[in-house]
């Protein structure tokens, strides 16, 4: 099998692999030397920077610059579709989960039937470039929580991600971080911009959307994730992401 660090030396901008992945797969905190745009052809996976906390659904790709150090988790089966980017002038200098849109799916696909060391002057250097061009201006999707870097509130964050369903009080999360709980409450909002409450609920939304893409029923997915009724479940998912559950995979199938 060919791995990132057998194309370190082709001198080309744009380098890529395929991978498959089996449900529950975890690739170990690392980083790169160049950027990487993470594309889930086929499956739900999570990422977790130091910054943000991820979900790739299908026909979505994270992007990544150079050096940024992450875990990936496979929610599912996982088709992985990798660009490694060199790094260049007008591209993102932060971590964004991007829409995929049909162009540049195309592009992606095709660029993995090209050779190693392809013609970077001809049909093939068009190819990469219009992809690198796509990477530039891309349409995100806001399918991240922000993560604390402030030691004390990490554990509390990693926590309600592990288990989104968890409702212990503010006064809990508050001794568990070894803080008052006037201390913890603005410094969680002050570390990821939201109250614990938001940043929960978020969160929630995050783990359902994870689990829609892997084909669940809404309402199994209202209670696992902490929702009092598949009514409330919707609401709060419609506020979030514009549609209900039913009608956001299909409009991104």
């Amino acid at each position: 099998m060919l791995h990132s660090q057998d194309l370190a030396q082709v001198p080309r901008p744009v380098w890529t692999l395929a991978d498959e992945y089996p449900a529950r797969f975890v690739d170990p905190r690392h980083c790169h030397d160049r950027a990487q745009l993470l594309y889930a052809a086929q499956g739900v996976m999570s990422v977790v920077t130091d910054a943000a906390s991820f979900v790739i659904p299908p026909q979505r790709a994270i992007w990544m610059p150079a050096g940024v150090y992450h875990e990936v988790t496979c929610r599912s089966a996982v088709s992985v579709r990798t660009l490694y980017v060199e790094s260049g002038a007008g591209l993102p200098t932060d971590c964004r989960v991007i829409e995929v849109s049909t162009l540049l799916r195309a592009l992606i696909l095709e660029a993995m039937t090209l050779p190693r060391e392809y013609d970077a002057a001809g049909r093939d250097g068009r190819i990469v470039q219009l992809i690198i061009d796509s990477i530039a201006t891309p349409a995100s999707a806001s399918l991240a929580a922000p993560m604390p870097r402030d030691k004390r509130l990490l554990p509390v964050c990693q926590a309600l991600i592990e288990d989104p369903t968890r409702a212990d009080s503010i006064d809990d999360w508050a001794a568990r971080a070894c803080m008052s709980r006037r201390t913890f409450t603005r410094s969680f909002r002050d570390e990821t911009g939201m109250s614990l409450a938001e940043w929960r609920q978020h969160v929630r939304l995050l783990e359902a959307l994870s689990r829609l893409a892997c084909g669940q029923q809404v309402t199994t997915i209202a209670f696992d994730v902490g929702y009092e009724s598949p009514s409330a479940f919707t609401a709060a998912f419609q506020r979030a992401f514009g549609v209900p559950p039913s009608r956001y995979m299909a409009q991104r199938s």
